[in-house]
């Protein structure tokens, strides 16, 4: 294979995996927050439930404010039922009573729902309770996979800037530059393989001639369409590139 070529190989891939390292580590305060949104949608369920329990123990202390004043109510009236002289105002107390009676045993009724209500409610509170607690485990725990993928894409860029000049100063200047050009042009690919005939970025199909001299990996050959340089890589156990007069 042509020297410079296999360089440029070699530095596109190393490229490749820096570029995927960066992007990476970019893309990291992304996740971190999708594990802190994923944490507060169980902690907004937890708040929802508490307050629902709240709510139903205020209805339940507002019932029995209730109750208790049409209790004193009630008790009025069974005291003034002693006292009337009248027949007619005996009915009309006997009356007021049994509404009393009435409201109290709806009031009542109501707390007792109030009550079958909270124990539910407290119910759901203890499992969403397990339920958050288990998702904060699981967000921490991917929390330190992040860092520790962080760490690493880091440590990986690193090494490739040192590796980088190392295969850089084996390029000639005019392979260098063909590179670094389609590289800015490109997204940063410059180097790329062709495959069954057609570059396998832009899937431009190559001449035959041309596909034959890439084969060889003799040269630098730059596809007609996007300018990246092509090399060929054969099959395993396939066919011997073809001689130099093919």
């Amino acid at each position: 294979m042509h020297l410079d070529l296999e360089h440029l190989i070699r530095l596109q891939r190393l490229d490749d995996a820096a570029a995927h390292a960066r992007q990476t580590v970019a893309d990291l305060p992304t996740q971190l927050a999708a594990l802190d949104a994923r944490l507060a949608e169980k902690e907004q369920d937890l708040a929802a439930a508490r307050a629902r329990l709240d709510e139903s123990q205020k209805t339940r202390r507002e019932l029995e404010k209730q109750l208790a004043t049409v209790q004193t109510r009630l008790s009025r009236y069974k005291d003034q039922l002693m006292e009337v002289k009248t027949n007619k105002e005996y009915q009309a107390m006997q009356h007021e009573i049994a509404a009393a009676e009435r409201e109290v045993r709806s009031i009542e009724d109501r707390i007792l729902d109030r009550m079958e209500e909270a124990e539910a409610v407290a119910k759901d509170i203890k499992a969403v309770e397990a339920a958050v607690a288990a998702e904060r485990a699981a967000v921490n725990v991917e929390r330190q996979q992040l860092e520790r993928q962080r760490v690493a894409m880091e440590e990986q860029i690193e090494h490739a800037a040192g590796e980088r000049a190392e295969i850089v100063a084996g390029i000639s200047a005019e392979a260098l530059a063909i590179f670094d050009s389609v590289s800015r042009k490109r997204n940063g690919v410059a180097v790329v393989e062709a495959r069954d005939g057609h570059c396998t970025v832009c899937n431009v199909r190559l001449r035959p001639q041309r596909f034959l001299e890439i084969r060889r990996n003799d040269s630098l050959i730059q596809c007609d369409s996007c300018q990246r340089v092509l090399y060929y890589v054969a099959p395993p156990g396939g066919e011997a590139p073809p001689p130099a007069d093919a």
